[in-house]
């Protein structure tokens, strides 16, 4: 597959681009600052800014997919939305946050006593931007949030897979590795199993 990554230079990012590329795919690293993007074979490096619709709809233009790895309290996620429909680019994957997923009592994280003042500057955002995204009926979108604890880590390719429900282990953790978040994008690609849906993955 041809995939655009936007957010190419991030945490996320950079591992998708390594994750896709290893497994043959041809990927087009898009960051505002393309030099610090991944670079490698099967890469090409392109700065580009979400905000400017016209441009990034140029440079995923021609791709099988295209995926957002963002800060959302930075970013728009309607302009992605905008520029994919505007490249027809119909495939696209959107990385978002855990707080927008429910607990056992199904509540959302986000609205749960406690939750930390510090990460509700970018969990609002990126909870707003699920909504924003579950409006769209033009794209075969896929929403991904990923396990409340989100770090570098080990890829093992062996986690569970949900939907709007956190993942928590046997012993009450939440977790997933940015290596396996990544290799959990690329097998949505390659086998779409949540279009129009919102998944959670997690051991």
């Amino acid at each position: 597959m041809k995939i655009a990554v936007i957010g190419a230079s991030g945490a996320v990012g950079s591992r998708l681009v390594k994750e896709a590329t290893s497994r043959g795919h041809v990927v087009t690293g898009i960051a505002r600052d393309s030099t610090k993007a991944p670079t490698g074979p099967n890469v090409t490096a392109r700065s580009g800014d979400l905000a400017n619709q016209p441009d990034m709809a140029k440079l995923i233009q021609g791709h099988d997919a295209a995926v957002l790895s963002v800060r959302h309290k930075d970013n728009d996620v309607t302009d992605f939305l905008s520029a994919a429909e505007a490249a027809g680019v119909k495939r696209v994957l959107i990385v978002g946050g855990a707080a927008s997923l429910m607990n056992n009592e199904g509540v959302r994280l986000l609205d749960t006593p406690g939750f930390p003042e510090v990460i509700k500057a970018e969990a609002t955002p990126a909870a707003g931007s699920l909504e924003k995204v579950r409006a769209n009926t033009h794209l075969d979108w896929t929403f991904l949030s990923p396990s409340i604890m989100l770090q570098p880590g080990t890829r093992t390719g062996k986690f569970r897979k949900g939907l709007d429900n956190v993942i928590f282990d046997d012993k009450g953790g939440s977790s997933i590795s940015m290596e396996d978040l990544a290799v959990a994008i690329v097998d949505e690609l390659e086998k779409p199993e949540h279009i129009r849906k919102r998944f959670t993955v997690g051991y």
